[in-house]
């Protein structure tokens, strides 16, 4: 009569419990030719994750407002906004540029010689200037100037009145040695080079956050099923010390199993705490990752599932689940693996980067080696000028009488355009040619900066060395996690099934009387654990294919299996 008492107090919420796990690690199904890992949609695990607190995202969501606003995606975007405008500002170091000046000076000036031409010589003189001048990518500098100028004066000896003078010249000064060709253009180039440097590197930075976004809500999914495995423990502990209480009181046990229980309750409300600390950590490194929090609105479902925590409602919630959708994994050949890292080293955009990084400092090691010599310049001009003005004898200019008998005259009453006019059409031809030497005692300055850079150029080489290396290391990694991803998948499905197995096995000598509950509470951690290597071992093969992805780029993307969205 005991013995029934005791079975018929002990059946309700233990079995209750028992099956409840059983119904989460029932064995996977396999379809023919398809296989799918998931959780019927009525099962008690799928209720519990529906049930679960925070604030619900999708994997295309966490993705895209990582995207849009992660602090990583933030700074490879300033990044590449401020190469871009030094790439402008060295550009514009070869746009042509326009100048003018204009200036007037009136003076008043005493004299004491007779040839002053007055007593108070008052002069006014206007002068302006205007022209264009550009720099070459080779160096050449060139120059064309317009000098024009306006001349009054009180002189009885002054012929024009007003005088204008105009000159017309073009400049030209060509490097022969410091400064000549990437000597000048080196700073654009580098320019040039480090803007598509970063411009890889941002897309790179796009690349690693959506691997890394992925890997963060694998992780959160993952997080959330033990939760929620590990409430369900909890909640057998409290039936297994319910019984052991019931057994206690009908004296079939004695106290120390009681005691049993409670250790195994608190050991197990020790792991829920820690299981849920877990999941708050993942979904702060989720929320950091995106650069969002969660909403602080979220609800649950009550009863035994209920969280306890006061931030319960302050993380994100997964609600897309890994799964596959291909029949399996197909190993790769040595030909496939080494094409995989040959478009690694093609396509994986830190290489590319680091290539242009290296592209933009031998620009300027170029550029150093010019300007390390000595500066040699060509200078040349050509030009003409002009004259022009009012003549002061009734519009006639000729010499005067005090240097001798001849007053030959000539009528002259001409403007600034006619002076400007001769100036250009060169009636009054000028030129000139030269050489301009500057010799520093040492060069130490400009030996030392072509030093520099090519240091700068071996490092950068040997960093490009070991990324190739590194990279091929994670590439060779992540094919091995992925390949492995199917038999990892069968081997923790077949531990899930063996492990329910158990449990049923366990459930009939309970019912004959050939175990305790303390055995099955025991079988079913075990098939917790198993549940657990299970959602891990997706978690890893989703993890796998993302840094595949982040590896080797979109170009081989098809050629890995897709992951799809439900639970």
């Amino acid at each position: 009569m005991v013995s029934t008492v005791w079975r018929d107090a002990l059946t309700t919420p233990a079995l209750a419990a028992f099956a409840f796990v059983f119904a989460i690690a029932a064995p996977t199904q396999t379809r023919a030719q398809e296989l799918t890992v998931s959780v019927p949609p009525d099962s008690a695990l799928a209720r519990g994750l529906r049930s679960m607190a925070g604030d619900p995202i999708s994997l295309e969501d966490a993705i895209a407002r990582a995207l849009d606003s992660s602090p990583q995606i933030l700074e490879a975007r300033a990044a590449l906004d401020a190469a871009r405008g030094a790439n402008r500002r060295e550009r514009g170091a070869f746009d042509p540029e326009l100048f003018a000046d204009v200036s007037v000076r009136d003076t008043e000036t005493p004299t004491a010689s007779a040839f002053a031409g007055a007593p108070v010589l008052e002069e006014r003189n206007v002068t302006s200037s205007f022209g264009a001048r550009t720099t070459l990518p080779f160096g050449t500098s060139l120059t064309a100037i317009v000098h024009a100028s306006k001349s009054g004066s009180n002189s009885e000896f002054q012929n024009l009145d007003p005088e204008y003078f105009a000159n017309g010249r073009v400049e030209l000064r060509q490097p022969l040695l410091k400064g000549f060709g990437a000597g000048t253009r080196g700073p654009l180039t580098s320019a040039e080079r480090r803007a598509e440097a970063e411009s890889a590197r941002f897309s790179q930075t796009e690349r690693d956050i959506r691997a890394e976004t992925e890997r963060l809500y694998w992780e959160l999914y993952a997080a959330e099923r033990d939760y929620v495995v590990q409430e369900l423990i909890v909640d057998q502990a409290n039936a297994f010390l319910e019984q052991a209480s019931v057994r206690a009181e009908a004296g079939v046990i004695g106290p120390e199993q009681v005691a049993s229980a409670r250790v195994f309750l608190a050991q197990q409300r020790l792991a829920l705490l820690d299981s849920e600390e877990r999941l708050d950590a993942t979904s702060d490194q989720l929320a950091t990752g995106i650069g969002e929090r969660p909403s602080s609105i979220a609800t649950r479902g009550s009863g035994s599932m209920a969280g306890s925590s006061r931030l319960d409602g302050q993380r994100f919630h997964a609600i897309d689940g890994p799964m596959l959708d291909e029949p399996g994994f197909s190993s790769l050949s040595e030909d496939e693996i080494t094409r995989l890292l040959e478009s690694a080293r093609t396509n994986n955009l830190t290489l590319v980067a680091a290539r242009r990084d290296l592209a933009a400092l031998e620009a300027t090691a170029a550029s150093g080696k010019w300007n390390a010599l000595p500066s040699l310049d060509l200078i040349g001009s050509v030009g003409g000028n002009g004259l022009a003005g009012t003549g002061t004898l009734g519009g006639s200019i000729g010499t005067n009488s005090l240097f001798g008998t001849d007053t030959t005259t000539r009528e002259i009453d001409t403007g600034f355009g006619d002076a400007l006019s001769q100036a250009v059409s060169r009636d009054y031809p000028t030129w000139g040619v030269g050489l301009e030497l500057s010799l520093p005692i040492g060069l130490r300055s400009g030996r030392g900066e072509r030093d520099r850079a090519r240091a700068e150029v071996a490092r950068q080489e040997a960093r490009i060395a070991q990324l190739a290396l590194s990279l091929e290391e994670e590439l060779r990694d992540a094919l091995r996690r992925y390949e492995n991803g199917n038999l990892r998948l069968e081997l923790a499905r077949e531990a899930a099934g063996a492990a329910a197995e158990q449990v049923r096995i366990g459930l009939i000598e309970f019912e004959n009387g050939r175990s305790t509950a303390f055995e099955l509470v025991r079988l079913a951690a075990d098939l917790a654990s198993a549940q657990q290597e299970l959602s891990r071992a997706l978690v890893r093969t989703a993890t796998a294919r993302a840094d595949l992805y982040r590896l080797v780029g979109p170009s081989d993307e098809d050629r890995f299996v897709a992951f799809g969205r439900n639970r």
